[in-house]
C-alpha cells in the first residue's frame, strides 16, 4: 500500500475521530515497509504553559542529542544502524503539527540534517494540554509510515497533565495494545511558578499515568541545564543494542502498580476553574 503524502497524513492529524485514509491495514504497511531499527515520534508539548524557554529547550534538547557522539554511536550498536524519527507538536485533543515528517537517520550526515530542520522550524503556543490527543495522534503516525521497525516508540515531554480529549490512561491502554512503547521527558519546577493547571508531582503522574509499554522509562527534567543530557541519555537508551546503554539515577521506569496520584487530576483542575 503506497505512503500517503505528507498533506493528507498532517491533516488527519487535525481530526483523529475520522478513520478515513489515516486509519488503514498499519499490519499491510508494516509487512511492505523499509526495516530499521527502531520508528520514534517525538511528541513535544507547544501548549500555553510552555514559555519560550522551556520550547527552546525541548527543541534545543533534541538537535544536540541527535548529532551527538553518543547518540550516532548507539545507533551503530544496532543491527541496521538505521531508525526513522518524526517530530511532532501538540496542545489541545486536534491540535498537532509534524515539524519533522518521517526521515531515516543512519549516520552523522542525516543526523545533522534532520538536527538543521528542526533547529529552523518556527515556534508557536496553542491552547489546553492533551497529552491523550499526542498519544493517539502519534500512534496513527505508525500507519503506513513507509517503515518496518523492531521498536515503535513515543516520547511525550511536556510541563502539565491532560486536561482535554478522552483520559490519557485510554489513550496509553490503546497504544500498548499495539504494542507501542510511551517515554517521557517531563518538565518538572522549570518555571518558578506553579498556574492554575500545573501540578506539583509531575514526574508522579507521567511515572504513574503517561508512561507504558515495554521497557518504558521517564527522565525528569528539574532544571535548565540537564535537558540536553536527559534528552541524549533517552535517545541512547531507546535505541541502543549491542552496547551499553546510559545509567543515570534520574531514570525512572513504569509503575506496575497502581497510579499514586490521580490520572484525572488535570481534568479535575480544569473544571474546578472553569466550572464545565
Amino acid at each position: 500500500m503506497p505512503r500517503l503524502p505528507s498533506a493528507i497524513r498532517r491533516g488527519c492529524l487535525a481530526v483523529l475521530v475520522l478513520a478515513g485514509a489515516c486509519a488503514a491495514t498499519p499490519s499491510r504497511a508494516r509487512d511492505q515497509g523499509i526495516e530499521v531499527d527502531a520508528e520514534l515520534v517525538f511528541g513535544v508539548d507547544i501548549s500555553y504553559s510552555m514559555d519560550r524557554v522551556e520550547q527552546e529547550l525541548q527543541r534545543n534538547g533534541y538537535v544536540q542529542a541527535l548529532t551527538s557522539p553518543e547518540f550516532l554511536n548507539a545507533l551503530k550498536s544496532n543491527a541496521l544502524g538505521k531508525v526513522a524519527i518524526a517530530y511532532m507538536q501538540w496542545a489541545s485533543y486536534g491540535d498537532q503539527d509534524l515539524v519533522l515528517d518521517w526521515t531515516v537517520i543512519s549516520g552523522p550526515d542525516s543526523a545533522k540534517a534532520a538536527a538543521d530542520k528542526l533547529a529552523a522550524a518556527p515556534y508557536r503556543r496553542a491552547r489546553r494540554t492533551s497529552i491523550s490527543g499526542a498519544i493517539d495522534a502519534a500512534t496513527r503516525l505508525f500507519n503506513e509510515n513507509g517503515f518496518k521497525g523492531a521498536r515503535q516508540i513515543i516520547d511525550i515531554s511536556g510541563d502539565g497533565p491532560n486536561n482535554d480529549g478522552r483520559p490519557v490512561m485510554q489513550a496509553r491502554a490503546d497504544a500498548i495494545a499495539r504494542g507501542i512503547t510511551i517515554n517521557g521527558l517531563p518538565l518538572v519546577g522549570i518555571r518558578p511558578y506553579l498556574g492554575p493547571a500545573d501540578i506539583q508531582d509531575l514526574d508522579i503522574y507521567y511515572e504513574d499515568c503517561v508512561i507504558g509499554g515495554p521497557d518504558a522509562f521517564m527522565i525528569s527534567i528539574h532544571d535548565t541545564k540537564s535537558f540536553v543530557d536527559a534528552t541524549r541519555s533517552k535517545l541512547v537508551r531507546e535505541i541502543a543494542r549491542g552496547s551499553a546503554a546510559p545509567t543515570t539515577r534520574l531514570i525512572q521506569h513504569a509503575q506496575a502498580k497502581e497510579p499514586r496520584i490521580s490520572c484525572m487530576v488535570g481534568e479535575n483542575l480544569w473544571r474546578g476553574r472553569w466550572g464545565n
